[in-house]
């Protein structure tokens, strides 16, 4: 049996899977690459990309199982991938604690100014602390939209550095939300009273570009706004405005709509902070991560119970 193994994953992906098939490397292929050679592999290892469309699964005609070292599955045509009887496998929440972490993080350097103190000091010479008065997390309010398991985790952190934290997740009870530490509210709430908005759904067709030029109008004015889920959630055209404008005192993201990316007007804004989808990248992600992945792969294909 062989493998195919098309992006950088943990270690314990090869030591797993290596002692029960063949793996070949084939880092970041492109499209036409993929589609080229998958036809000769039982199993492909990836993230998310390239797309795996209807053409590249036509092609896969030994393909059983996709193993997929990240949550997210909207690059796989899922419903045709079933039709061909091909299984696939992710690692949901193995990135909660560090997609969290990094949330909390972004707002500390939204807030604090910390980008933009380090930049003029580190290339401006520029010694000033004056003109970055910033605000405290304690008695902010943060609305989380999702709160699943990483929206939940960084309602835990927010509230341990006194925030008042508000959720809006139409698949959980009033109750759920509650007792996952948030004040449920609808999204027009959230969006009027939060000081800080994090968003932490998954891309479907109801939630792209639920970030727009209509919601942001209904932010509060000098109110920030994160995005750590998927790019597609937010019409950057529409927040380039609102922060050129000044309506939102700030942004952070680590996901940008069309990845990678590494020119958009956003980067011209100071108030705009952003990393290359660096949220699931520690080691202890990876590894738990690589680890269910890789067995998941092996319980799919009926090697391993």
């Amino acid at each position: 049996m062989k493998a195919l193994i098309i992006d950088r994953l943990h270690p314990v992906v090869e030591q797993i899977l290596g002692k029960r098939m063949l793996l070949d490397f084939k880092i970041f292929p492109t499209r036409e690459e993929l589609a080229q050679i998958i036809g000769e592999y039982e199993v492909l290892v990836m993230r998310v990309d390239p797309p795996i469309d209807r053409d590249i699964l036509d092609r896969a005609k030994k393909l059983l199982v996709i193993g997929v070292g990240s949550a997210g599955l909207n690059h796989i045509d899922l419903e045709y991938a079933k039709t061909k009887k091909i299984k696939i496998v992710n690692a949901p929440a193995m990135n909660a604690e560090s997609v969290a972490e990094l949330t909390v993080g972004r707002i500390i350097d939204l807030l604090r100014y910390v980008p933009q103190a380090n930049y003029n000091l580190k290339k401006q010479g520029i010694w000033d602390k004056y003109r970055y008065l910033g605000h405290e997390l304690k008695g902010k309010t943060l609305g989380l939209v999702a709160l699943g398991r990483i929206g939940a985790r960084v309602a835990e952190l927010a509230s341990a550095f006194g925030m008042d934290v508000l959720a809006y997740d139409p698949f959980l009870s009033d109750e759920e939300v509650v007792n996952r530490g948030a004040q449920p509210v609808s999204l027009d709430i959230l969006l009027r009273q939060s000081d800080v908005i994090s968003l932490h759904a998954p891309l479907t067709k109801d939630t792209y570009h639920m970030i727009n030029s209509d919601t942001l109008t209904k932010m509060k004015d000098g109110s920030y706004l994160l995005n750590m889920a998927r790019g597609e959630l937010v019409d950057e055209k529409a927040l380039y405005e609102a922060l050129k404008e000044g309506r939102l005192a700030g942004a952070g993201a680590d996901v940008m709509e069309n990845e990678p990316c590494t020119e958009s007007p956003l980067f011209e804004l100071d108030n705009f902070v952003v990393t290359p989808h660096i949220g699931a990248q520690t080691e202890e992600a990876q590894y738990r991560a690589g680890k269910h992945m890789s067995e998941g792969v092996l319980k799919a294909l009926g090697i391993l119970d």
